[in-house]
């Protein structure tokens, strides 16, 4: 029995959302004449209470819009050192939009408003760049999928009304803090100018991230995913999928968090873990102490159990779990990790 918990992005859609994607009425979508994706954007700009949505084949481009419609060539962002538009978007930050990263040291890819408030260069210094907008990332990947303090959130939108900083979420995993802090939607709606959402990976879908906003911002956004090559024509049998994950994925979360925490208590007992970072959501982040045991050798043990995980960099670990992750796997996982 393969056990794939590289991602969450692995799993293939349930019979449920095959036959929502069979059905789905469809049409050209670069025309705006797709009713289902049509139909995905307008429920995801209800959900989040702003004004428009446009439906991206991926999160990279949708946050790489965001930031291209929010900054100008020479201008600045910050973000934290674990960003996902900093670390694992090609460089796109710089090659789509010519603006370049302040990076902050925050907490497992979490900053403070002091800290965003500290790095904005003064406005009137032109030898500096300018900084024009904040990104923050909820869950943060990197950082083990941990889920941002609001109360932060709120205070770093004060920080940017204060200086004329746009704020945008990356919210590829936003439906795990969602369920783990028990918050809604329509707060995260209410603080930021954009947001991106990701379908694909804990709702369980093929393809596809949504971008919301303004109506003019989207309106623009529309132009730049053009140029950008993103758009798709009979895209509803996505937009389909999509539809029927935000109908009955968002919940079942909850069902991969507690799975992951067990991964995370079983790991911080072995003794050659060096260390598990705090499992909030579906992200488990672990060291090996290789003093103990080689980082090649228990790697190879998993495959010969066809257990399959991903590094990190610099000796971190990444466990992922995920919808295709079922109770019988986990079982098994956690019979053959103490064994190994």
């Amino acid at each position: 029995m393969k056990i794939n918990l590289i991602s969450d992005t692995v799993t293939k859609p349930t019979q449920g959302m095959l036959e929502a994607m069979m059905s789905a009425e469809v049409g050209d979508d670069v025309f705006k004449e797709d009713p289902s994706v049509n139909q995905l954007e307008d429920k995801i700009a209800s959900m989040f209470g702003m004004e428009s949505a446009l439906f991206f084949p991926s999160g990279t481009m949708a946050n790489q819009t965001a930031i291209k419609l929010q900054t100008q060539p020479g201008e600045q962002l910050i973000c934290d050192k674990y960003s996902h538009i900093y670390n694992y978007e090609g460089g796109g930050v710089s090659f789509n939009s010519g603006v370049s990263c302040r990076l902050i040291d925050g907490d497992r890819g979490m900053i403070t408003a002091n800290q965003v408030k500290d790095a904005i260069n003064p406005p009137d210094f032109y030898h500096s760049p300018l900084t024009t907008l904040v990104s923050i990332e909820n869950t943060t990947n990197k950082g083990g999928g941990a889920c941002w303090d609001f109360e932060e959130l709120k205070a770093i939108r004060e920080v940017c009304d204060q200086h004329s900083l746009k704020y945008h979420l990356d919210g590829a995993r936003l439906w795990n803090a969602l369920v783990a802090k028990s918050e809604t939607t329509q707060q995260y709606g209410a603080l930021f100018h954009t947001i991106s959402v990701c379908l694909s990976k804990g709702l369980g879908c093929p393809v596809g991230s949504v971008l919301v906003g303004s109506k003019e911002t989207i309106q623009r956004a529309i132009r730049v995913r053009k140029i950008f090559g993103g758009g798709m024509r009979q895209a509803g049998f996505l937009a389909a999928a999509g539809i029927y994950a935000l109908d009955n994925h968002i919940d079942r979360l909850a069902e991969d968090h507690k799975k992951a925490k067990e991964i995370s208590t079983l790991l911080a007992s072995l003794p050659y873990i060096k260390s598990v970072a705090p499992t909030e959501t579906n992200i488990v982040i672990f060291e090996i102490d290789e003093q103990q045991r080689s980082l090649e050798d228990f790697l190879n043990s998993l495959k010969q159990n066809d257990i399959h995980i991903i590094g990190m960099g610099q000796g971190k670990l990444r466990i992922v779990t995920h919808l295709d992750y079922t109770d019988k796997m986990h079982n098994a996982f956690m019979g053959i990790i103490p064994q190994l």
